[in-house]
């Protein structure tokens, strides 16, 4: 309690707006979880620089946090400091061939500015519901389209300084770049793009169709649920083991997609983890295969 004072008052003393209320049931996009011991939310780069440095010195547990949409909170909630990009960490802007993104931005609003002034190579993104920040974090990808694809600069907090970075080969790899926190925190990305051919409009609607077809919008989830195994997709193998609406409290398999564990109404976290458990357990059995969770399930050790 004494660190969590302790930051609050460095938070207060540095103009960072902070919170002591805020739940993972707000900022994630399952829906569940208990409270944040405190959220902060610097506004530049020097104000995040700061925090993330008081943080490493005192030895206290924190994370970055873009849009909570493939983090599990538990029900207990974490005895730590969030931190979210807010500010001019959160604009976006085309210049000529490029798309200039803050780390905060919505990825998706992003591609789809992109898009709208004329450029197009982030159609697929239009449907990533997370932060440009996590995105390239994560290397996130849709439809066939993958951040690496597109990235050609980014700049980023590394002991305690910012840094701008070429990618480079192997940097970025299948859901996974050397760009994630707590090694980097990324700051803003630079997409290289191409003239629209005059179909990039088509092109996004039609996945964004696909998206609403066949995904299960309707319901708090962190989307795909499962990495994609070797040789394998999750949702057929989980189809395919007959786990479509297998359900554990409010928690339970999509019918409409059995990639995706989503949240029917009153989940806790706990439910969630169970349905994951128990899915990995019954697919191994079955296939062989032992899935791995996209979902990053955060617990209360120092990160």
């Amino acid at each position: 309690m004494e660190l969590i004072n302790a930051a609050e008052e460095f938070l207060h003393a540095k103009g960072i707006p902070a919170r002591t209320d805020m739940t993972g049931a707000e900022c994630t996009t399952f829906r569940t979880g208990g409270r944040i011991a405190l959220f902060a939310e610097p506004r530049d780069a020097e104000s995040a620089a700061a925090i993330l440095g008081f943080a490493r010195e005192e030895g206290m547990p924190h994370f970055i946090i873009g849009n909570g949409s493939n983090l599990l909170v538990p029900d207990e909630g974490l005895d730590m400091l969030f931190i979210r990009l807010a500010g001019g960490l959160c604009s976006f802007e085309v210049r000529g061939d490029e798309l200039i993104a803050g780390a905060g931005a919505s990825f998706a609003a992003a591609a789809k500015h992109s898009v709208a002034k004329g450029l197009m190579g982030l159609e697929w993104a239009a449907g990533i519901p997370g932060t440009v920040g996590g995105a390239t974090a994560m290397n996130a990808g849709a439809y066939g389209g993958e951040v690496k694809d597109v990235l050609k600069r980014l700049t980023v907090l590394r002991r305690g300084a910012a840094e701008e970075i070429t990618p480079a080969e192997g940097s970025m790899g299948y859901r996974r770049s050397e760009f994630s926190f707590p090694g980097c925190t990324v700051l803003s990305a630079v997409f290289g793009l191409a003239q629209d051919d005059g179909g990039a409009k088509e092109r996004m609607d039609g996945f964004s169709a696909r998206r609403r077809e066949k995904q299960p919008l309707n319901y708090p989830s962190a989307g795909s649920t499962f990495k994609r195994p070797e040789g394998y997709f999750a949702g057929k193998l989980i189809e395919d083991a007959g786990l479509k609406g297998f359900r554990i409290g409010g928690a339970a398999v999509s019918e409409k997609h059995a990639g995706f564990v989503v949240n029917l109404g009153g989940a806790t976290s706990a439910d969630v983890l169970a349905v994951i458990e128990a899915v990995r357990e019954t697919v191994y059995k079955k296939f062989g295969v032992m899935l791995e969770p996209e979902v990053r399930i955060l617990r209360s050790e120092a990160i």
